[in-house]
């Protein structure tokens, strides 16, 4: 069986990767000012690649004004359970074109990667569904449901109504996240821990108008000023983050080289990484706050005045066994309590989303293990956490807390997923989709339905 399926996903392969370059060759960008017609475009190619994979009832839904999403499904064998294999089929916005080595949108293979936004994330998670499904035709061990989104990087806003609306249709025993990575090339993972997020401003004001530098400069604060002292109060002089009331997740087990780990962050020569502990720990299982951008006036054409009201986006990551109001109030509190001088200041919610850490255990996961450690020739799978957020996990597992949830995915440290030269290691693409054939087997053999 083992070989057959091998034989099987390699047979299919030509036809998944001309499949993936056709879904990257289509901007599906959930981002206000973007064209949503390229969304539609993307759903409907999705929809059709699951129609040919053998899915008998596929679907383009929707929930009030979100965008469209795709639920394909195929009902089990007597006696076999139910998967539920998840993947988005919208991207993230190309960024500054000029740091591009080819076109966004037109894949291209350089030394065995491709190259596109989407290539990895997510639009390889949605063609690694498709790839499992074709290798085994209408031979099928277990039942399906596809559950492909639109507006994942955009924040999911309508997916908890898509949840309720079609819960029924989803309900599975083992959920299939593809949405994630693998430790790096040639070592599969299994992500068990991802931070949650807060995203807020905060703004803060110190005059009711502009006014002259030098008449008033120096006993008047400028609102810059204040803005960045109180900035500088969110990390103490180690680099730790200084907010009190936020959680620490116990430190993850895995050794993460600080040469790696710089060579994988870009970070520049003579730049230290900051805060106390394990590289590990402090991306994965510790809290992390960044200024993502601050609202002032430009340096050209400043004029000489005292700035009066200045705003900045401020990114809380949280760990997992933290929850995202809680971890909200301890920064509102916190920059509430600390702005200098008696300046005004208002924090202002954007986003919340929960962290999520899973009991890996049980026969889903000794299926996923097993099927990893096939597809990659003996190479076990580490378990591993994330330093970046999915908030929708929570909410399977809240929806679904009978279903195991598995979370893959099919980047690796090169990827550069969000940003310029996005690409996809080809010959680990291969090996993804292998081990999704496999785990839907091992599936079939090792959990019960119900």
């Amino acid at each position: 069986m083992s070989a057959d399926l091998r034989a099987a996903v390699e047979r299919e392969m030509p036809g998944v990767r001309a499949d993936l370059e056709r879904l990257v060759r289509i901007p599906g960008i959930a981002f206000t000012g973007y064209d949503f017609s390229h969304l539609d475009r993307s759903a409907e190619a999705v929809a059709e690649l699951l129609r040919g994979a053998g899915l008998p009832d596929v679907r383009i839904v929707r929930a009030g004004d979100g965008h469209p999403a795709v639920i394909g499904r195929r009902p089990a064998p007597p006696g076999a359970p139910t998967v539920l294999l998840y993947a988005h089929h919208d991207v993230q916005p190309p960024g500054d074109l000029a740091k591009w080595e080819s076109e966004p949108f037109e894949p291209v293979e350089r030394n065995g990667r491709l190259y596109g936004r989407g290539a990895a994330d997510d639009k390889a998670g949605v063609m690694a569904h498709v790839a499992a499904l074709r290798a085994f035709g209408d031979d099928l061990p277990v039942g399906v449901v596809v559950f492909v989104e639109g507006e994942e990087e955009f924040g999911s806003e309508s997916l908890d109504d898509l949840l309720k609306t079609y819960r029924d249709d989803l309900v599975s025993d083992v959920i299939v996240i593809a949405d994630s990575g693998n430790w790096d090339v040639g070592q599969p993972a299994l992500t068990v821990g991802l931070r949650g997020l807060v995203s807020a401003f905060v703004d803060v004001r110190v005059l009711d108008h502009a006014v002259h530098s030098g008449m008033f400069g120096g006993p008047v604060p400028d609102a810059l000023t204040v803005l960045s002292r109180l900035i500088a109060t969110l990390h103490d002089d180690a680099g730790d983050v200084a907010v009190d009331g936020l959680v620490r997740a116990p430190a993850s087990d895995i050794d993460y080289p600080a040469d790696r780990f710089r060579h994988e962050a870009g970070i520049l020569d003579g730049v230290r990484t900051i805060g106390t502990g394990g590289l590990a720990e402090m991306a994965w299982t510790r809290p992390a706050i960044s200024v993502l951008g601050i609202d002032a006036p430009p340096t050209t054409g400043a004029p000489n005045a005292l700035v009066p009201a200045a705003r900045a986006k401020i990114s809380l990551r949280i760990a997992p066994g933290d929850t995202a109001e809680s971890a909200y109030r301890a920064l509102k509190t916190h920059l509430e309590t600390h702005v200098p001088w008696g300046a005004e200041v208002e924090v202002t919610l954007e986003a919340l989303g929960d962290p999520f850490r899973i009991d890996a255990t049980g026969p889903a996961y000794d299926a996923a293990r097993a099927a990893f450690a096939e597809a990659w020739d003996g190479t076990a799978p580490v378990d591993m956490g994330v330093g970046g957020s999915i908030p929708f996990i929570a909410t399977f597992q809240e929806m679904f807390p009978k279903a195991s949830v598995l979370v893959t995915g099919v980047e690796d440290p090169d990827a550069r997923a969000h940003g310029p030269n996005e690409s996809l290691h080809l010959g680990e693409f291969t090996k993804v989709c292998l081990a999704e054939a496999l785990l839907l087997r091992n599936v079939a053999q090792q959990v019960q339905p119900g």
